[in-house]
């Protein structure tokens, strides 16, 4: 039963995943300024919920001249979203809480995506994210088998948004309010698996990423000074404290 539950999870994952290279293209702009109407020709974004989800491909307007593919490469996409899917799958079982991961996932997917092309975490993902975290794991709380503590992962969410406030006023430009805003969803997520793994998942997140800002000194691709998008290592941090917390309450 897990071995279908994995396959059934990399497949929605997979699914997801092409929906998202035109919304990260549209969505990857820099803050002020109005949602990507275009293609990188300038032809207008037309198709499926007004041209918000699917590949990021270029039709034309209809006189011949195409762009063709742009932005994030759907197939990575696609195999990044279905492999997150499937891993929490795997470590999550037949739990309550696994429907809650895997919909929450792509969208994980979504904001590193926009966060790695221009340094934003959008407040039209994060803050519905981390109402949305709080409600379905509420509601999956209720249900039998269910591993985590909803109070818990309350408390986490405001635990760890309070921290990223913090560093946030102590080096307003190592991070945005993008991050602070990220970190609420996070904690909460992480929080539903108790202290440690909300300590854990936090501890990555930033270990992700300054092994990354090294990596990028050491081979002269940036400086001491040179910005760097958190976004996609906290994500990954708690993808690493909700998946090791998971195989621990399994």
């Amino acid at each position: 039963m897990r071995v279908l539950l994995i396959v059934v999870a990399a497949l929605w994952g997979a699914g997801a995943g092409v929906l998202l290279p035109r919304a990260a293209h549209r969505l990857s702009v820099e803050a002020g300024r109005p949602w990507r109407g275009r293609c990188p020709g300038g032809h207008r974004l037309t198709g499926a919920l007004g041209g918000w989800v699917g590949p990021a491909r270029c039709a034309g307007d209809g006189d011949g001249a195409r762009c063709g593919t742009y932005g994030p490469g759907t197939a990575r996409v696609v195999a990044v979203t279905a492999l997150v899917c499937a891993a929490l799958a795997a470590a999550t079982g037949r739990r309550p809480e696994a429907a809650v991961w895997l919909l929450l996932a792509p969208v994980g997917v979504l904001l590193a995506l926009v966060d790695l092309r221009v340094h934003r975490l959008p407040d039209v993902l994060t803050l519905p994210s981390a109402a949305a975290t709080a409600a379905l794991l509420g509601a999956a709380a209720l249900l039998p088998a269910a591993a985590g503590s909803w109070p818990t992962a309350l408390l986490g969410g405001l635990a760890l948004g309070a921290g990223y406030l913090v560093l946030f006023l102590i080096n307003p430009a190592g991070m945005g309010l993008g991050d602070v805003k990220l970190a609420l969803a996070l904690g909460t997520a992480l929080g539903w698996y108790g202290w440690p793994v909300l300590v854990t998942g936090a501890f990555a997140g930033l270990l992700y990423g300054a092994l990354y800002g090294l990596a990028l000194l050491a081979l002269r691709r940036a400086d001491r000074k040179s910005a760097l998008p958190l976004g996609p290592f906290m994500l990954g941090g708690a993808f690493t404290g909700v998946v090791l917390g998971a195989f621990a309450a399994g």
